[in-house]
């Protein structure tokens, strides 16, 4: 491995490949971004996969040029050559009086061990280099974290173990809890982290050396300096697929991968994307709504996921909370309201305050399910009356009547549903949808994938059981600590959660629930793809469901039977929000 050394860039003086030795005696390896001169500034850190070495253009090409191309502001005041995939631009943050540091994780970029994301050793390394940080001769001895996705989610983890100098934090679009919004949506396997991990972490893997890429920047090799050979590599990582697929119950395997919410008492900003369904929306209200913190904040958005962390409405309101934590100024924060939300429209964004969430002034409003005509309205059915559907097939879409006004949908939602199945076991994945006049379905650019319905909820019926301490009518809270199969033809009730969103839907438009037994794709014509995954974008981005050793067509194959009627009514709880006016 080479020396650390250090020289003056872009009015910046940057250290590069500085070692950071963790408590078993391994050293990570980081590049540090501080004003030049004498001088102690808060530190804003990061500790993830993707190499602190590779360029955001280089290793993510099609969403740095979308980025760039709809939103020059990312683009201006920098020449680009530091930005790396979902951490900050050091040349928008060094100048303001911030030192930034990255921190290549075990196993990955120029940091050396084996990789296992997540676990308990990950986020010990990543409060030692938080309280090394808050040490050094440049530091105020205030650490921030600041970062998108696996740079916001494991925020959360090591939050819990209270780091020292842990005086902030700014969790964009990170998920919290490891079985419920990562790995298990309602108790069914997302193939999404194995495809990940080959598609995002062997790529930059520590020992590729030569095989992988160079810094355009330094001209080191971004993957260290050893190069290794493949079977040495395999060894020097967990086989993520397996490793998840075999923890199929919420175990100590994924509780020692999820918060402490009661440990968590840092000042936080939580910004979650509304089109984040999959992986991105849920944990930062959960972290919201849960966490110990007093000084907490909520906001969110839409776009796509990394966009808004990088433009100048993102950065700003980052400048402005660390700003207030790190420095101590007056940055006007102490008024900040405690929910932002960029209400969606058809056609835009509308910035609104709140001042908790769900947001106070919600109506909770049941449309039941009606058989005669796959109709939602507000009056429970009058008679019993089942539906069935193959659970490979399209499923069943329950639609309103026109609306006379605009609605506005913001919060969370919930569908009751009893179903019986021809098997053992059914999976339901549940889809909030809106119709256009002529019947079109109204999609949008949502965090990955730019045919994305307005929500999303799964269940796995033998999950159905839910926590009553933790449930509420709008999100129910499923234990996942044992199966409850199904006898074939009996019904059974299930309360399917579905994510967050909101929609403001226009006068003439339909609202609809999907019921279905497999991943939602839209039925328009698309032959949209980004670099770093490997499948079309058909609606619900790369987070699906469909790895047959969690999904035996013997079991999950079957045919479906929703079972409608005035004593258990089947409805889907939407959050009305009431006009400030």
């Amino acid at each position: 491995m080479s020396a650390q050394r250090s020289e003056i860039r872009d009015g910046m003086q940057i250290d590069w490949d500085v070692p950071i030795k963790m408590d078993d005696g391994l050293e990570l390896r980081a590049d540090v971004f501080r004003p030049v001169g004498a001088g102690k500034y808060p530190v804003l850190l990061t500790y993830g996969p993707y190499a602190k070495g590779l360029a955001f253009q280089d290793g993510y090409p099609s969403a740095w040029n979308r980025m760039a191309e709809l939103h020059p502001d990312v683009t201006a005041g920098s020449t680009n050559k530091y930005q790396n995939w979902e951490v900050v631009d050091p040349e928008k943050w060094v100048p303001d009086g911030y030192v930034c540091v990255r921190v290549d994780s075990r196993g990955c970029g120029r940091s050396p061990g084996y990789i296992q994301h997540f676990a308990p050793r990950e986020t010990r390394d990543f409060f030692l280099c938080i309280e090394w940080a808050g040490v050094q001769p440049w530091s105020n001895g205030k650490v921030g974290l600041n970062g998108v996705s696996y740079y916001g989610i494991n925020q959360w983890h090591v939050a819990s173990l209270q780091p020292p100098h842990l005086a902030a934090m700014c969790i964009w679009e990170g998920a919290a809890d490891w079985y419920r919004d990562m790995t298990h949506h309602g108790g069914i396997l997302s193939t999404f982290w194995a495809n990940w991990s080959d598609m995002q972490v062997k790529t930059v893997q520590y020992g590729l050396g030569t095989r992988g890429p160079r810094s355009k920047v330094t001209g080191e090799l971004v993957c260290g300096d050893e190069t290794l050979p493949e079977s040495e590599l395999a060894k020097n990582r967990v086989n993520f697929g397996d490793e998840i697929f075999a923890h199929p119950l919420d175990d100590d395997y994924h509780k020692e991968r999820s918060p402490r919410w009661d440990k968590i008492t840092v000042p936080l900003l939580s910004a979650a994307n509304w089109g984040g369904q999959g992986l991105h929306p849920r944990g930062n209200f959960e972290g919201y709504v849960r966490s110990a913190s007093k000084d907490k904040w909520l906001e969110a958005h839409g776009l796509e996921h990394w966009t808004e962390f990088y433009t100048d409405y993102g950065v700003k309101l980052q400048k402005k909370f660390f700003g207030h934590f790190l420095k101590g100024e007056n940055t006007g924060w102490a008024k900040q309201s405690r929910v932002k939300v960029l209400v969606r429209h058809v056609d835009k964004f509308v910035e609104r305050d709140e001042a908790e969430w769900p947001i106070p002034r919600t109506q909770w409003t049941k449309y039941y399910l009606q058989a005669d005509g796959k109709t939602l309205s507000t009056t429970t059915p009058a008679d019993p009356s089942t539906l069935s559907f193959k659970a490979m097939g399209d499923g069943l879409t329950f639609v309103t009547e026109p609306l006379r006004a605009p609605m506005e949908i913001t919060g969370p939602s919930a569908l009751k549903l009893r179903i019986s199945s021809s098997t053992v076991d059914a999976d339901i994945f549940a889809v909030l949808r809106v119709f256009k006049p002529d019947g079109d379905e109204l999609l949008f650019m949502g965090a990955i994938d730019p045919h994305t319905p307005i929500g999303q909820g799964w269940l796995r019926a033998s999950h159905r059981k839910t926590d009553p301490a933790l449930s509420k009518p709008y999100r129910p809270y499923h234990t996942h600590d044992q199966k409850q199969p199904l006898t074939p033809g009996q019904p059974v009730d299930l309360d399917v959660e579905i994510w967050p969103t909101s929609i403001v839907v226009p006068a003439g438009y339909r609202i609809g629930i999907l019921v279905r037994g497999r991943d939602y794709e839209t039925l328009k014509p698309t032959s949209a793809r980004l670099s770093n995954f490997k499948n079309e974008l058909k609606g619900c981005g790369p987070f699906l469901h469909d790895d047959p050793r969690d999904r035996p067509l013997a079991v999950f194959g079957g045919e479906t039977t929703v079972h409608i009627g005035p004593e258990n009514p089947a409805y889907v709880l939407l959050p009305i929000i009431r006009s400030q006016n």
